[in-house]
């Protein structure tokens, strides 16, 4: 009787200290990912730095290039009658139109010399290019579009380029139209098609057929860029081929390689696009279509990007910081160990920690290793600060196993990424099938009856 004299009945809080240790647990975890955000927005801000040096680096030395043409334009004058506000009367104006002809064939062969520059700690691709265009374009009968000869301007004719960054040019480039040697003046003179590039003059005639009288080309251009590289298809038939000794090529754009070898020496790559292939006709008149819309290269990567690795692991966060508070909670129900809410938050922001040394180490090596410095830093933290909570060096090199486990899934999914999402849902299944087998024996409506 004294017994039950003394007992003293149990209150909400006493009743229910599991569960309110589970909700605190809880708002701590969601309280934590407020710093991991702030690590996440780090991440950005570093890439945009990178971006900006890239750009500093491209605006001095040459932009990535997107190479168009070559094209002949033909001028010709339309004559059209307007009203005039100004006589309040009919009148005759003119205006100049252009005829756009594009290659029957073109082949474009090419190599890409890249190298590595350095603004601060970043690492950007530049490149030299000695490319080689050759072709020819068809005869056209410009009474096709219903233009008559008489309009015609052939000895305003002219042969363009497109050269998306002009800065790139190396030497003076010459044009070999039939036996006849031409130089390039900058600039274009319409609009129609490009924006940026050069331009020969040609002097142009009808045959007997009323068909303008082209000769086949050839020229070279050494040119620099950043990056990437990329070719529009202008030809009917457009033949190109590309070498290098850069290991880790992407080929971008509308089309992709029709054969490529990828080696650690380097690379090979040819295309074979037919007009068939694309939207626009090998002749008319204006601006009336998009070629750029066309364009397909290669994009000269770097084997590692940081930065989306690490970006990737954070969004893990939630999964370290909840599993790691999960162990420790488990550890309280089963060993009646006590772990006081700011011991809980030291720890997730330990974790938070990892982070920030797994961004700032991999800025000056590789990824992987990175990662492995930043794991066996935070474990060691952890497991060292596990050891002075429990005073057990059992329970402590449970935590740090199960650490090393979870990190090591984590590296696993940032590496395997077309398979992350199976990967992770595997990983998971599994993760809560071990705490519902763990967790199977505990009595939860007498917790606090056992623990007092």
């Amino acid at each position: 009787m004294d017994n039950a004299s003394d007992s003293k009945p149990q209150t909400f809080s006493d009743r229910n200290a599991a569960l309110i240790k589970v909700g605190l647990i809880a708002f701590i975890s969601l309280l934590l990912l407020i710093p991991t955000s702030m690590i996440n927005s780090l991440v950005y801000e570093r890439e945009s730095t990178k971006e900006q040096a890239i750009w500093e680096v491209s605006q001095k030395w040459g932009e990535a290039q997107t190479l168009t043409g070559p094209f002949i334009s033909v001028p010709y004058t339309i004559t059209e009658k307007r009203y005039s506000s100004i006589d309040s009367a009919n009148v005759w104006t003119e205006r100049t139109e252009y005829l756009n002809l594009l290659p029957e064939q073109l082949s474009i062969s090419g190599s890409i010399f890249p190298e590595k520059r350095y603004r601060g700690i970043y690492e950007i691709i530049v490149y030299n290019s000695d490319i080689t265009l050759t072709g020819n374009f068809a005869h056209l009968d410009p009474r096709t579009f219903n233009i008559e000869n008489k309009n015609l301007q052939l000895d305003k004719a002219f042969l363009s380029f497109g050269i998306s960054d002009l800065k790139g040019i190396e030497d003076q480039i010459s044009l070999d139209w039939g036996n006849k040697s031409k130089i390039f003046n900058p600039g274009t003179i319409s609009n129609n098609l490009l924006s940026s590039g050069i331009n020969v003059p040609l002097n142009l005639s009808l045959n007997s057929n009323n068909e303008l009288e082209t000769e086949s080309f050839i020229f070279n251009v050494k040119l620099k860029g950043s990056q990437y590289i990329n070719f529009v298809p202008v030809g009917k038939v457009t033949y190109v081929e590309l070498t290098s000794d850069w290991p880790t090529p992407s080929f971008d754009g509308t089309f992709l390689p029709t054969t490529r070898e990828v080696s650690e020496d380097g690379f090979t790559a040819t295309w074979n696009v037919l007009h068939l292939n694309r939207n626009y006709p090998q002749a008319w008149i204006g601006a009336q279509h998009r070629v750029n819309e066309s364009a397909f290269g290669v994009n000269l990567l770097l084997p590692v990007d940081s930065y989306q690795k690490t970006n990737r692991s954070i969004k893990y966060a939630i999964l370290f910081i909840g599993l790691t508070f999960l162990v420790f909670f488990f550890i309280e129900i089963i060993n009646q160990k006590r772990v006081h809410p700011i011991q809980y938050i030291l720890v997730g922001l330990a974790l938070s920690l990892f982070y920030t040394l797994l961004l700032s180490i991999s800025e000056h090596t590789t990824f992987n290793v990175a990662y492995g410095i930043s794991t066996a830093l935070t474990i060691g933290l952890i497991a060292a600060y596990t050891k002075t909570i429990l005073k057990s060096n059992a329970l402590t090199g449970l935590m740090a196993g199960i650490l090393i486990v979870l990190y090591l899934f984590i590296f696993i999914l940032i590496q395997l990424q077309d398979y992350a999402l199976l990967m992770g849902s595997v990983g998971l299944f599994v993760i809560l099938g071990l705490v519902m087998y763990f967790s199977r024996k505990i009595d939860w409506y007498h917790i606090n009856n056992d623990r007092s």
